[in-house]
């Protein structure tokens, strides 16, 4: 069986051109996964996910977070309680900062599974990953869910008034980390489809004519 040249020419062109794309796809969703990585990090540390929005005395002024509740006060440096420091998070919300915690875990051995790409076929790493990932976004989604349940807590109340309760914050408004663990779930989603669009592409390289001519091209040598 004989192949002309140039049509073999244009499937190893074609071969070449698959890759760099897939490689260069592959290169940004490693370095987002990173980034979002690092951002989980500051989701789960900062008191930011609630705050007062229309303050009446005598509520003080401050936001609230996983592990600590920050009042303003006369200095530069809010006034900030909790167990930041032996990662101990406030009661009312422990389950979602173990929710956190493990879509923290997920992502981050995610990452670290990058190091496979030495050892493992890049299909395989691929898949790998995007199971983690949707498995962080489930994990970030339901604390999503679960922290405004929890709102109805005595640390809520002293910042946010009686009039606090599930699903209503009172006289508080959600604040930026909370936000931005929302944008996190759309984000894993984003990245654990591409991982397993890369992963196909991995597993195909060539489509069919082409790999008619490579078949064609051993059979000939």
């Amino acid at each position: 069986m004989s192949v002309s040249p140039g049509l073999a020419d244009l499937s190893r062109l074609y071969q070449t051109e698959f890759v760099r794309s897939a490689r260069a796809v592959g290169v940004l969703w490693a370095v987002c996964t990173l980034c979002f990585a690092i951002i989980q990090v500051v989701i789960l540390v900062q008191p930011s996910w609630i705050g007062t929005s229309d303050v009446q005395p005598p509520l003080p002024s401050g936001t609230l977070g996983l592990f600590e509740v920050c009042l303003e006060s006369d200095w530069p440096v809010p006034d900030c309680r909790g167990g930041l420091s032996s990662l101990t998070p406030l009661p009312s919300f422990q389950s979602v900062a173990v929710l956190v915690g493990v879509s923290l875990w997920a992502v981050w051995t995610s990452v670290l599974c990058l190091c496979l790409f030495r050892f493992c076929s890049a299909a395989t790493v691929y898949k790998i990953c995007a199971w983690l990932q949707l498995t962080a976004g489930f994990c970030l989604a339901l604390a999503c869910l679960l922290f405004p349940d929890s709102w109805e807590s005595p640390e809520m109340k002293t910042l946010c008034g009686d009039s606090v309760g599930s699903f209503s914050p009172g006289h508080c408004s959600v604040h930026w980390a909370y936000i931005l663990a929302i944008l996190g779930v759309l984000d894993y989603a984003i990245l654990a489809t591409l991982a397993f669009v890369l992963a196909n592409r991995q597993d195909a390289l060539l489509p069919p004519d082409s790999q008619d001519v490579t078949t064609g091209l051993l059979m000939t040598t």
